[in-house]
C-alpha cells in the first residue's frame, strides 16, 4: 500500500485526522455492531453525561511497522481489560474484548496508509474512548453511550526525543485515596491540566506527584509511571492503589526480569529515596521510556547520576529491548504482538 506523503521523521505528538474511525452505540442495555465512519465529529445532547459529569474514559496504544513490513499492535488485550475496569468504576457499560479487538483491526487496516514506515521513529497512535452521550440532569449515569476509536500518526511525546527531562515536584495532588487514580478516566487528566501548565510555564517537562494522603511517596507524573534504577542495578517501581497500572511499565518489568536477568522490586518509594537512585525513567505508551535527569523540589534539586546529557545505560537497554520487540527485531513473548496486516 502506498503511504501518505508525510515527513514522518518530523512528526510531533499531535492530532492529525485520518481517513476512518470506528463508532459503536450503547442503548437499551446493548451495543450495536459498530462500524467504520469517515466523519470525525461527535453529535450529542447538550445534557450528555460526558458534558455534565465527565463520564468518560480512554485508552492509548500504538501500531507499528515491523522490519518485515507487517503492521502490528502491542498487547491490545490489556488495553481492552483496562478500559473495562475504567468503565466499571464510572458506571459505564463495558466494551467487550471482542468488539475492542475487532475495532482495532478494522480501524488500523482502514488507515494503513497512515502507519509510519519502519525505521522512521514515528508510530500510529490509537485512541479508544468511551463516553456518556445520553442526556442527564440529575447526578446519575447516562442512559446511552458511545465507543469510538481513532488513529493518528505521531512522533516523540516529549520534545527532543529521549533527552533527559527536568521535573518539578508538584505541590498539587493528582489522585485521592480510594478515588479514581487507578483508572484511565478523563477527569484525572483534567485535574492535571493546571499543575501541568504551571510546571511547563516554569520550564519543566512534567510534574512528579506524591501520594495525596501523606505526601511522602512517589506516585507518577499523571501521564506516565516511574521506574528507578538503584546503584546496584536493581529496578524499583512505585506501588500504590492510586497509580494507573501502565501496560508499558508492566512490559518493561518483564523485559528486565526475563530478558536482562535483573532483579525487580515493586514497592512504595519514599520521596527521600530519590537521591539514592542511579537512573529514573518515565514509562508509558506515548513515551515508551524517557529518562529523567533532575527533579526540582522545595528542598533543592535532586540530580540522578545518569545526568542531563543522555539516557542512563539501564533505561537505554530496557528501551532498546522493548522497542525491538515491538518492531519485530527481537522475539516477543507469546501473545504480546497482534498482527493487523
Amino acid at each position: 500500500m502506498e503511504k501518505k506523503n508525510i515527513d514522518w521523521s518530523s512528526l510531533s505528538f499531535a492530532y492529525m485526522p485520518t481517513d476512518y474511525r470506528f463508532v459503536a452505540h450503547y442503548k437499551d442495555g446493548a451495543w450495536d455492531e459498530g462500524k467504520l465512519v469517515k466523519d470525525a465529529s461527535c453529535t450529542m445532547s447538550e445534557s450528555a453525561g460526558v458534558l455534565q459529569y465527565a463520564q468518560t474514559c480512554f485508552e492509548g496504544l500504538k501500531a507499528y511497522t515491523t522490519k518485515d513490513g507487517d503492521i502490528v499492535t502491542f498487547r491490545p488485550d490489556l488495553n481492552a481489560k483496562r478500559l473495562q475496569d475504567s468503565a466499571d468504576r464510572l458506571l459505564m457499560p463495558q466494551v467487550p474484548t471482542e468488539m475492542f479487538l475487532r475495532a482495532l483491526d478494522e480501524v488500523v487496516k482502514a488507515n494503513a496508509a497512515w502507519v509510519p514506515p519502519y525505521g522512521t521513529g514515528a508510530t500510529l497512535y490509537i485512541r479508544p474512548f468511551l463516553f456518556g452521550c445520553g442526556p442527564v440532569i440529575g447526578v446519575a449515569p447516562a442512559p446511552e453511550y458511545e465507543f469510538r476509536m481513532f488513529v493518528t500518526p505521531v512522533g516523540p511525546y516529549f520534545k527532543g526525543g529521549i533527552k533527559p527531562l527536568r521535573l518539578l515536584l508538584s505541590q498539587y495532588d493528582r489522585a485521592a485515596p480510594h478515588g479514581t487514580g487507578h483508572i484511565k478516566a478523563g477527569l484525572n487528566y483534567a485535574m492535571s491540566l493546571y499543575p501541568g501548565y504551571v510546571a511547563k510555564h516554569q520550564g519543566y517537562a512534567e510534574n512528579m506527584y506524591l501520594d495525596a494522603a501523606t505526601r511522602t511517596h512517589v506516585e507518577e507524573t499523571g501521564g506516565a509511571n516511574f521506574l528507578f534504577v538503584t546503584k546496584d542495578n536493581k529496578i524499583v517501581t512505585p506501588k500504590s492503589d492510586t497509580i494507573l497500572p501502565s501496560i508499558t511499565r508492566r512490559s518493561l518489568v518483564y523485559v528486565a526480569e526475563h530478558y536482562l536477568n535483573m532483579e525487580v522490586e515493586e514497592r512504595p518509594v519514599s520521596y527521600t529515596e530519590l537521591k539514592d537512585f542511579q537512573e529514573c525513567g518515565l514509562c508509558g505508551t506515548a513515551a515508551v521510556i524517557s529518562p529523567v535527569g533532575e527533579v526540582d523540589t522545595p528542598d533543592g534539586r535532586i540530580s540522578f547520576a545518569s545526568g542531563m546529557e543522555e539516557m542512563g545505560p539501564v533505561c537505554a537497554k530496557l528501551r532498546e529491548v522493548l522497542t525491538g520487540i515491538q518492531m519485530g527485531e527481537i522475539e516477543a513473548p507469546e501473545g504480546w504482538i497482534r498482527k493487523i496486516c
